[in-house]
């Protein structure tokens, strides 16, 4: 696996199209503390200035967690692409009624009773610091790629892995 470090501006494009294409992220509250709180959520866009937006519940744990301490940890983790991000960032928690109606969509009514309803939070993350592991292949590629160059004893290239530079 080739390391490679993107440049600000490929490392935004890079950042969009693996939270893009992996939706999902364990976001680490509450770093200070053991256990750490972790929870999957569902990324509801990148905005143009690089900021991954989620809606979460008011009172949830993890709100409570950034309120006390911003400081917040996003794993992106798609083993069937074997695409795969750490990011390191600051959240900002927002009830501002137009961001809450850009995020809002029907499958979030499993949660929420509309976007009218009172827990209905919006979370901002900043990213201040990103790697990605990325074999550009799906896993059953990269797994022949390893299997021949165990076989030939030739290494193959199976994708690439850096820091995005934010």
């Amino acid at each position: 696996m080739s390391t490679e470090n993107l440049n600000k501006e490929k490392s935004w494009e890079k950042l969009k199209e693996m939270v893009d294409d992996i939706k999902v992220a364990m976001m680490v509250t509450g770093l200070e503390k053991k256990p750490i709180n972790a929870i999957p959520m569902s990324t509801k866009k990148v905005d143009e200035k690089g900021n991954i937006w989620f809606i979460s519940m008011g009172n949830s744990e993890h709100n409570q967690n950034l309120k006390t301490n911003p400081d917040v940890h996003l794993l992106y983790s798609d083993p069937d692409d074997m695409e795969f991000m750490s990011l390191y960032g600051k959240a900002e928690i927002t009830k501002d009624r137009a961001v809450l109606e850009d995020l809002y969509n029907p499958r979030t009514d499993n949660w929420f009773d509309g976007p009218d309803d009172p827990n209905l939070t919006a979370i901002k993350i900043t990213p201040a610091e990103a790697y990605y592991w990325d074999t550009k292949t799906n896993k059953y590629v990269t797994l022949f790629k390893m299997g021949v160059g165990a076989l030939t004893g030739d290494n193959k290239d199976i994708g690439e892995k850096g820091k995005l530079n934010l």
